[in-house]
Formats: structure tokens, C-alpha cells, sequence
């Protein structure tokens, strides 16, 4: 594991409960970006650079036309209209692409047809646009002067990005857009950080994988859906997964489980299921059984609330509830920021919405609640959130229909409906609306 990798520090394992900012701060607590490498940049989609990258040209690299149009010397259309046209002489015809170097002087009386985009030639100062002129090839005649005011549509040379300056800083998750300035910088190699190798671990007697469903229609087990569903959210966090096969609830086999998965290089070790304190979970005693540290092993949270952390043979460890709606819930509460962490990517905490409630509801315990809700914009520009379904954490299909969850603070033991809560999306949900909103209106 690199040095850069995450460190988790030990704790007393009966200590109370954590908060969920408190957990979520335990979990990453120490993580920095891992390893640098270059990378093609037509590769590097979604990944965060490791340098500051700065500019070696201005962009854009020449003053240009804002429009289509004829360039001119403002004192020579000065005052223009229907009534007053000035007529110039047409002394060239600029396209975009034309080569800045070589182009014409504008003097006293001339002009030049110019495209958007094309370099503005010396001695023009405007851009008339060509709907305020007659079209001319030869002379062009002027009847309104109303680009004269401002940059009077030239696009200033290094109005996006100066030269030598820094276009991105290092953290920046690079999107569809990063990808086009830098390749507009020349930028064809860039430097990121490593994509975590993680490996997903999960046990359970009761559980099979698909090609053993004829087992689940004979009644005698049920398929490990987070198997399928786990990896997938993590690989849109950024990771590298791989997924060991499930194994039984016996302690000396996820003891061996766990040490073969440690010595395998992995960032990052992440288990589903055996964290909490039934007959038969035996993670914990695994991990103590490898000389592992623990840090905390619950947070006052619902659903997830048997949650653990720590380090087992130099590599950290995060141990996520077995529910399939607690390990998806758990995921990306935790195991999302702290890949994105791990990536080095400088946005990892997810962002709060307000929503206004239109299901009122009851919570039954004295703790921080993630409901499973669907949201939809109203009428008035509120974001309104309606129950996905059920609550329990054994109903998966609520989390595909939900595309958010509502944050429910410990103080709050009813949630009455019109009720304005905090929101964090669910990562990688559908958040497009159904149908077209109406942008007119400007919130107030």
C-alpha cells in the first residue's frame, strides 16, 4: 500500500456510538491522495490531477470577432444609422483559422468581412455585426453604429486564460469541460492520482451468487444483491474493485479471507456483513485474530448503525452492515468520501439540499435517520421529497427509486409534512426531472 493511503486511528472499541459527522470525520481522518501517474488525457475522465497545471499560451491566443460581421476603426462609424450610413471599402475577407500573422492593416476608410472567431486584424478596434450593414463585398455600407460601446464585440486575447497562469489546481476532478481546456493548453498528458484498488469482501451463510439461483427458488437462500450493487457504486466513486467470493460465517475462513485479501495490494479493504454483534459475525474476531486495530465500531445512525473502521496488516479497513439498503446507505455515506479521498480528489463530502417534506412520518429512535426519498421540483421552485417506500433495510428497490436521502437530525422525532429538511443525493441516481420545468421564473 502506498505511503500516501489512508491511516485510521486505533480506538477503545466500547467507546459510545458515533454521531455522523463525527464517523464520518473518523473515516477520514489522515487519507490523502494516493500515488501519481501520468496518463493520456483522453483517459483521464474522472480522475483528480495531482499538479497545479499551468498555461503556456494565452487562450484564446489572439483577439477575435464576437460575431459575424466587417471589423472597422470605431471613429469611422461613429454616429452610423439609416439616415447617416457610412460606406467603408472591403480590403479583405478574415475566416476563423486565418492566420493571425499575416493578416491586413485596417487604415482610415477600410474594412474586412471577419467570421466568429477569426483574429481581428491591426488598426480594428469593433466589430460591426453584419445584420448593420448592407452585405457589400467590394464596399459595405454601415447603418448602425450600436457595437461601438464596450470591447464592441472583440474577444480580448487571453480573456479565458492568460499565459502561464493556473488554469486548474491540483484536486480537480477533471469532467467533460477540464478535458477540452486542457486540450486547448496543449495539455496532452496529465498527471493524476492513482484510482484506489479496493476489494469488497462479503459473508453470509444465507447467501448465493446468481449462478446458484435455483437455490434461492428452492427456499433455501437469497442472492447477495449488494454483491452486484456495492462494487458498482464504488466504481463511480473512482476505485478499482475487486470482489473475493462470498464466504461463510466461519471465523477461520474470513480470518484467511481477510489476510490473502490484506497481501494483496489493495488501498483499501472494505467487508459487508459480520459487524455487528450476532452469534455468528465474526469479522471482529477475524480482524483481532491478524494483530488489527479498531477505531470505532457504530455511529448513531439508522439504517447502517453497525459500522466499523481500522487497519489490518498496514491496509485500512472499513466494515459495512450486511442489509442490503444498510451497506448501499453506508456506502455512500462513507466509503464514497473516502474513496474520492483516497483518489485525491479535492470535492469528496456530499452537498445538502433543501427540500420540503410532503410525507409526515414518525422516527423511532433517538437518532440521525436517512430516509429514502424521491425528489421532484414543485410549482413554486421547492425541491419536494416523497417517501421512495417503505423504510426497511431490507427493501433495495426503495434505494433505486429514491434519488436522495433525508437527513433527519436525533432531535427531530416526527417529521411533519411541509417540514423544510437537508437532502444529500445518492450518487449516480437518476436526478433529471420527468418532465420539462419552467426556467422562467427566477427564484426569489
Amino acid at each position: 500500500m502506498s505511503a500516501a493511503a489512508a491511516t485510521f486511528v486505533a480506538a477503545d472499541t466500547n467507546v459510545t456510538a458515533l454521531s455522523y459527522n463525527d464517523a464520518l470525520q473518523a473515516v477520514l481522518r489522515g487519507v490523502t491522495g494516493l500515488d501519481a501517474e501520468a496518463i493520456p488525457l483522453e483517459h483521464s475522465m474522472g480522475r483528480a490531477l495531482a499538479r497545479q497545471v499551468t498555461s503556456p499560451i494565452a487562450l484564446p491566443p489572439w483577439d477575435n470577432a464576437g460575431m459575424d460581421g466587417y471589423a472597422v476603426r470605431r471613429a469611422d462609424v461613429q454616429g452610423a444609422s439609416t439616415t447617416a450610413p457610412v460606406s467603408l471599402r472591403v480590403i479583405a475577407s478574415i475566416a476563423a483559422g486565418a492566420d493571425s500573422t499575416t493578416l491586413p492593416h485596417i487604415a482610415a476608410g477600410t474594412t474586412a468581412r471577419i467570421m466568429t472567431g477569426a483574429p481581428v486584424p491591426p488598426g480594428c478596434d469593433a466589430v460591426v455585426r453584419i445584420e448593420d450593414t448592407d452585405r457589400g463585398l467590394d464596399v459595405v455600407t454601415i447603418v448602425n453604429d450600436r457595437d461601438l460601446g464596450g470591447r464592441g464585440n472583440v474577444r480580448p486575447s487571453g480573456e479565458d486564460v492568460a499565459a502561464d497562469a493556473v488554469v486548474f489546481d491540483a484536486g480537480e476532478t477533471i469532467g467533460a469541460s477540464h478535458l477540452g481546456t486542457l486540450a486547448s493548453i496543449g495539455a496532452a498528458t496529465v498527471h493524476v492520482h492513482r484510482r484506489p484498488r479496493v476489494t469488497v469482501l462479503s459473508s453470509g451463510d444465507e447467501l448465493v451468487l446468481l449462478d446458484q439461483f435455483a437455490e434461492v427458488l428452492a427456499g433455501r437462500r437469497i442472492v447477495s444483491s449488494t454483491t452486484y450493487a456495492l462494487p458498482a457504486m464504488l466504481r463511480q466513486a473512482g476505485a478499482d474493485v475487486r470482489v473475493l467470493p462470498l464466504l461463510p460465517d466461519d471465523l477461520t475462513v474470513v480470518t484467511d479471507a481477510i489476510r490473502d485479501a490484506a497481501g494483496d495490494g489493495c488501498d483499501l479493504l472494505i467487508t459487508t456483513g459480520g459487524v455487528s454483534v450476532g452469534a455468528h459475525d465474526y469479522t471482529r474476531d477475524a480482524l483481532l485474530a491478524l494483530d488489527g486495530t479498531l477505531g470505532f465500531w457504530r455511529a448513531r445512525i439508522r439504517p447502517g448503525g453497525p459500522i466499523g473502521t481500522g487497519k489490518v496488516l498496514g491496509v485500512p479497513w472499513l466494515g459495512l452492515p450486511g442489509n442490503p439498503v444498510s451497506t448501499m446507505v453506508t456506502g455512500a455515506l462513507f466509503a464514497w468520501p473516502l474513496i474520492r479521498a483516497l483518489g485525491g480528489h479535492r470535492a469528496k463530502y456530499h452537498v445538502p439540499v433543501r427540500v420540503r417534506v410532503s410525507d409526515a412520518f414518525d422516527t423511532a429512535a433517538p437518532l440521525t435517520h436517512f430516509v429514502r426519498v424521491r425528489l421532484s421540483p414543485a410549482s413554486d421552485g421547492m425541491l419536494d421529497a416523497t417517501l421512495a417506500g417503505a423504510q426497511g433495510s431490507n427493501l433495495l428497490r426503495t434505494m433505486a427509486v429514491a434519488n436522495a436521502l433525508l437527513v433527519v437530525p436525533e432531535s427531530i422525532h416526527r417529521v411533519e409534512s411541509g417540514m423544510l429538511l437537508d437532502a444529500l443525493l445518492i450518487p449516480g441516481s437518476d436526478f433529471f426531472a420527468a418532465v420539462s420545468g419552467d426556467l422562467s421564473r427566477a427564484p426569489t
